[in-house]
């Protein structure tokens, strides 16, 4: 029966999970689309070529099994779809909600080149393991025969949380410390609950918890102990920390009414938790009956536009100094914010921020490429504009911290852009037993490969401990 149930791809047309109508969703952050019913999973699933070189697995940072757990959602094996998709990955409906599908698996699915339109695979994943939390099929996290060796992740994100599931899996006693009260870094506090319910987030990191490894909420390494002294507690270390130092403007004035993007999108997450955020509830974060202007074209700038229009702003607007084919974000997304209500006004970049609440922006076009191929933006004579705006939010991408200072590690080997430097073999820092993984090594890069770096960096943490217990024991 193997293949019966595929190959449907040139009778059965594309079908994404519907989305709820745009005025509803905009009232609201839970997510925007239902899942699929099983029958319409497998209909979706069965589209699959089962091609000879399936590019959509290539293309996954994760390398998963795709074309496999799409034959078996088509013949009705759910549990085994599961389990095959969690083989490779900690976070499957995670990432089968947030990942930019256009542009890794989907993208470079066979049957969208024939112009049959791509296999719905994210939709497929989250409907696999959505399904597989509610029939109990998920495993708690047993941890490995106990090996007399701990562990301190610095940094409770995908990466982090990810490195910190496989080596608990190996035995190893698992500590978390994370400067947020909750762990999942940016899942949890950066990335807005109509992408990403937090329920979903909360229940892995309660997997974890259960699992055994001990997390240090709250918990500001450089402050509450040093890098030396996590160094001295625990047998090995990973920084995970990701890069959090909001990328600024320079552009002249500049008042309370311009704000970072995260400290605009983790208010708002907080308070879907219910907490207390005092620049919120006092205004400063909160876009209702604003007229609000964001300035960037990524993911977060997005995550801002969509945020803002929930919050009951007055208008809504995205400036970007390119136009709708460069931008470096999710096509989908931009779709999602024009259909609830954003203004996108392309080849435009604020030029001062006045005093009398406006924003002077300037007109672009697109000149010469730059070194990475984009034709790169420049100033367009034909003159300024302006935009009232009582909120302005940057949202112009993500660097890393300054770590060597805050850890009170000088000998911490940074990059010039302050990305920790790794030995491409081994992911080992400067520092002996030192590990780094996901976008403080990286730079700030999609989810999907914070959780490949967690994986591999796993892995070689694992054999240098073996090694180093192997001499100990040796020595002993």
């Amino acid at each position: 029966m193997a293949h019966d149930s595929m190959l449907k791809f040139v009778a059965r047309p594309q079908a994404y999970p519907a989305k709820r109508p745009a005025d509803a969703r905009a009232e609201d952050f839970a997510e925007i689309a239902a899942r699929y019913a099983p029958p319409a999973a497998e209909d979706q699933a069965g589209r699959c070529s089962q091609c000879g070189v399936p590019y959509c697995s290539v293309h996954c940072p994760l390398h998963n099994h795709i074309p496999d757990w799409l034959r078996l959602t088509a013949e009705g094996r759910l549990r085994e779809a599961y389990e095959l998709s969690n083989a490779t990955s900690t976070m499957p409906e995670i990432c089968g909600r947030i990942c930019p599908q256009d542009r890794l698996c989907e993208g470079n699915c066979v049957i969208e080149f024939s112009g049959h339109g791509a296999v719905t695979i994210g939709s497929v994943e989250k409907f696999i393991t959505d399904t597989a939390w509610e029939e109990g099929w998920v495993e708690p996290l047993v941890p490995g025969p106990a090996r007399g060796a701990s562990v301190a992740v610095i940094g409770a994100g995908p990466a982090g949380l990810t490195a910190a599931e496989y080596l608990r899996g190996h035995g190893y006693e698992v500590h978390v410390y994370d400067r947020h009260d909750r762990a999942g870094g940016l899942l949890t506090y950066g990335i807005p609950g109509f992408k990403l319910e937090k329920p979903v987030v909360m229940r892995r990191v309660e997997r974890l918890k259960a699992g055994g490894i001990v997390f240090h909420e709250g918990f500001n390494v450089g402050e509450q102990a040093s890098l030396d002294e996590l160094r001295r507690e625990h047998d090995a270390v990973l920084i995970a920390t990701g890069v959090y130092k909001a990328r600024a403007l320079d552009v002249a004035g500049g008042d309370d009414r311009v704000v970072a993007a995260l400290d605009y999108l983790i208010a708002s997450n907080r308070k879907g938790f219910g907490d207390a955020v005092p620049a919120f509830d006092q205004g400063a974060l909160d876009a209702a009956g604003k007229h609000v202007v964001v300035i960037g074209g990524g993911d977060t700038a997005m995550d801002c536009v969509r945020t803002a229009i929930r919050q009951g702003a007055a208008s809504v607007k995205c400036l970007y100094r390119r136009d709708r084919k460069n931008m470096p974000g999710s096509q989908r997304e931009v779709a999602n914010a024009e259909e609830e209500g954003a203004e996108f006004v392309w080849l435009s970049a604020p030029a001062a921020f006045e005093a009398d609440g406006t924003v002077r922006a300037r007109k672009m076009r697109l000149g010469a490429p730059d070194a990475s191929g984009r034709r790169a933006p420049e100033a367009d004579p034909s003159g300024d504009f302006t935009l009232h705006a009582d909120l302005v939010i940057q949202a112009l991408g993500f660097d890393a911290e300054d770590l060597p200072t805050l850890f009170g590690a000088p000998e911490l080997g940074v990059s010039r852009w302050g990305t920790v430097l790794v030995d491409g073999k081994t992911l080992m820092t400067s520092l002996d037993g030192v590990f780094a993984a996901g976008d403080i090594v990286r730079g700030a890069s999609l989810v999907v490969w914070a959780i490949r770096d967690g994986r591999d960096v796993a892995a070689t943490m694992h054999k240098w401990l073996k090694a180093k217990a192997k001499v100990g024991k040796v020595a002993a």
